[in-house]
């Protein structure tokens, strides 16, 4: 049965039919549904209700994904001879078999004619040349399963969503560089004729120097540490809140026309590693069952059981989030070792360029240590989920994911949240200060703030991670694998080639030298840490969604391309929804708006602008400032073996200048933090729970003001659930009036009780489809509807 899709009318039909004559050119070109506007009724497939459906050909009644997956549904069910083995996947397991796959719609490409769906998706989707097409996500759907299309919808909309946040970043930056001459502060630190004498970055070897010769830092620094990058945190915020709402209505619209708002969570069989752990713990308690425990009570792995997992998924996962640590302090020591080093330096241009050399191989030092350790800590985390035994796939797979997504996070941004939040935090002052080791101090963030270094940090380890990690992993390793498989099969059937005379491969054959598909995790994982890279720091590096929406560009044809070309076809699985992604989407954009919050107090100069032009300045603007952030020291007060040698400056330096609040040499309180600098805390303080709350309030606005399924779907819903009614009692009340008749047929014929009693059952089970049909299962149908 077929009913109407009430499309929306008005304005917003309108607009939709001129977006999609604009868009023509942009649609893939593979076939579309003769009749948009009327939908089929579907309903769960029930053998029982068989005469209910409108089976053309049984062959055909199922489409290519749903067959693979009945046949997998039964491969994972069927018991082996084996005792206590459960389906395909012990047998793999046991090495009998060694591989089990659905087959590709033979090959995406060659000379034959034959148009398949696999190769009607490389050309119009798994190309790199298709790049600037829309995805045509219901082939998607139809080809690999609603979970594969669901991954590629999502990766379309969150690509199409960068469009608006690059270009608003770009304006952004465009804002910075245009008012790079009207900065006064940078314009301050860059005059020669304001001599502020520096103080000596090192001890000994290190003179004093003239904050002048920092100009170029300062004026890069205005170009992310300006008001706009304020507004653009905002903005990012309620972004991310947008795109959230915007994919909770597109995943309820795709559900809609995949007929999955009727799908309930089937009851998944427990894994074959959960059976085999169970089966051991039978044959333990095997002599204790058999003289105390009832027989009835269904056994089951308790907390017990699982705790020696527990206690080595605690105990690892700790060492490696201490092990990251460790790597970021080992990078920070290399950084002031290396700093000291280059100082000693005879070479005066070595010694003038010691920051942006130590910066650099710093940020390539901390890239390395990420990709190798996101590598190990994927392969851990899997080790960790398996050890832990869940009972079933979808558990194993949401453990699995937090624990990656954990070791991950904390690797990738570790060396980020030290840069942003903690570098320059604990130098101390002159004469007092914190060393590391025998002599080394502390590392100090650049005259022009800690700002330019975090934006460095992040678009390197941002852009490497992608580039290397995304890309070129993503593209060579599985090539390589496939290269090793095909000389590997080359040379154990080339006694067969001899025998058999060389025919055309089978697909199954061309299949097997493909990649075996591992799951999505990967894939959403790169995207996830992406998102955060985006979200998070966003007010320190505003083009930041560019970077992102240029390697999605390449990504969505990429992951096309490698699902139509280098993997074996993945087992279709029915999914509503991108399950525990979604949670943890929602969680990054919540934290982004606290980790922005801090990043513009406490790492950025805007707070002690605001502070100083507001309350300090004599005439309301930002002259003066520098001077006003500077504190004064006693070059006499230096300890003993720390002063500068052979200094190149007049003998006359009294005082030297530092970046800090703190009273002048000629206080009472000498050295001690000063008011403005607890004026500068408050407020920096009070910004972030401002800025936090107004934020948050927003996005809750938002988030408010968006419903999450929209109208014309929900409405649909509605209908489709009544049509569906009204079809099954229709269907029921024809029965009735079979069974009616029946009953005053048998009355007729029959005057005696019992004999009617006997035929009226007869005749009730020749009506019933089912073979155990009886008065009592009607009703109970006759409810359910």
């Amino acid at each position: 049965q077929m009913y109407e899709i009430t499309e929306e009318g008005g304005i917003l039909k309108t607009l939709n039919e001129i977006w999609c004559k604009l868009t023509e050119p942009l649609q893939p070109e593979v076939p579309q549904p003769e009749n948009t506007n009327m939908k089929v009724l579907s309903y769960p497939f029930s053998r029982e209700k068989i005469y209910l459906y409108n089976i053309k050909d049984k062959d055909t009644f199922f489409d290519n994904a749903t067959r693979s997956r009945i046949v997998h549904e039964i491969l994972k069910r069927t018991p082996t001879k084996a005792r206590n083995s459960m389906g395909i996947g012990t047998l793999i397991a046991n090495n009998v078999y060694d591989a089990a796959y659905p087959l590709h719609d033979g090959e995406y490409e060659g000379q034959n004619d034959d148009m398949n769906e696999r190769k009607l998706l490389y050309q119009e989707w798994a190309r790199y040349g298709a790049f600037y097409k829309f995805q045509p996500i219901d082939l998607i759907r139809k080809y690999f399963g609603e979970k594969i299309g669901l991954y590629f919808a999502w990766l379309g909309l969150y690509t199409e969503f960068l469009i608006p946040s690059s270009i608003v970043g770009i304006i952004v930056f465009l804002y910075g560089c245009i008012t790079i001459e009207s900065d006064i502060p940078s314009k301050e630190m860059c005059d020669q004729r304001n001599a502020f004498t520096m103080c000596p970055l090192c001890d000994k070897f290190c003179d004093y120097w003239n904050l002048s010769s920092a100009c170029t830092t300062a004026r890069a620094s205005h170009l992310f540490d300006n008001p706009a990058t304020v507004f653009f945190s905002i903005f990012m915020a309620l972004w991310a809140t947008m795109f959230l709402e915007q994919w909770k209505r597109l995943q309820m619209r795709l559900s809609y026309f995949w007929d999955l708002t009727g799908l309930e969570e089937e009851e998944e069989h427990p894994r074959p590693e959960y059976e085999i752990k169970l089966l051991q713990k039978k044959l333990t308690n095997k002599k204790i069952r058999n003289e105390h425990s009832n027989e009835n009570e269904k056994e089951k792995l308790t907390w017990t059981d699982r705790m020696p997992g527990y206690a080595a998924n605690f105990g690892l996962i700790l060492f490696m989030i201490s092990l990251t640590f460790s790597a970021v302090f080992g990078v920070m020591v290399y950084r002031i070792t290396t700093a000291a080093a280059l100082s000693f330096s005879t070479n005066a241009t070595t010694r003038s360029n010691v920051r942006a050399t130590v910066t650099a191989t710093a940020v390539i030092i901390n890239l390395i240590v990420i990709l190798i350790l996101d590598e190990i800590y994927g392969a851990v985390a899997k080790w960790l989920t398996e050890i832990e035994v869940p009972k079933t796939e979808k558990t194993f797979e949401e453990r699995l994911i937090l624990k990656a997504f954990l070791l991950k996070f904390v690797n990738s941004y570790a060396p980020i949240f030290y840069v942003a939040f903690f570098k320059g935090r604990f130098v101390g002052r002159p004469g007092h200060y914190v060393y590391v080791f025998d002599g080394y101090r502390m590392e100090e963030c650049a005259p022009g703030g800690c700002l330019m270094e975090l934006c460095i940090q992040l678009s390197i380890i941002m852009l490497g991670k992608q580039l290397i990690q995304n890309n070129l992993f993503e593209i060579g390793i599985p090539k390589l694998k496939k290269f090793f498989r095909k000389l590997k099969d080359e040379r154990t059937e080339s006694k067969e080639m001899e025998t058999n005379q060389s025919k055309d491969p089978q697909q199954w054959d061309l299949d097997y030298i493909l990649e075996p598909f591992t799951g999505l995790t990967p894939e959403y994982m790169e995207m996830i840490i992406q998102f955060g890279f985006v979200t998070l720091f966003v007010a320190s590096f505003p083009l930041a969604p560019l970077f992102a929406l240029l390697n999605n560009i390449i990504e969505v044809r990429l992951d096309a391309k490698k699902f139509v070309t280098e993997l074996r076809r993945p087992d279709t699985v029915r999914e509503k929804d991108i399950g525990i992604w979604y949670n943890i989407l929602s969680g990054i954009g919540k934290l982004s708006v606290i980790i922005n919050a801090f990043v513009i107090a406490v790492t950025s100069d805007f707070i002690p602008r605001l502070m100083y032009q507001y309350a300090y300045s004599q005439n309301g603007t930002m002259h003066g400032f520098i001077n006003h952030t500077l504190s004064y020291f006693n070059v006499s007060h230096l300890k003993a073996g720390t002063q500068p040698e052979n200094s190149l400056f007049a003998q006359d330096v009294l005082f030297c200048r530092f970046k800090d609040y703190r009273e002048p040499p000629w206080s009472q309180n000498q050295y001690e933090f000063s008011k403005q600098y607890w004026a500068v805390l408050s407020a920096r303080l009070a910004f972030v729970i401002l800025f936090q709350n107004l934020v948050m309030f927003l996005s809750v606005l938002v988030d408010w003001m968006i419903p999450d399924i929209p109208k014309d779907i929900s409405e649909q819903i509605k209908k489709e659930k009544s049509v569906l009614v009204d079809f099954f009692l229709k269907e029921e009340h024809e029965k009735l009036k079979l069974i009616e008749s029946f009953i005053a047929h048998d009355k007729q014929k029959h005057k005696s009780g019992t004999k009617g009693k006997r035929t009226r059952a007869a005749s009730f089970s020749q009506f019933n489809h089912s073979q155990k049909g009886s008065i009592a299962s009607f009703s109970s149908q006759h409810t359910e509807v």
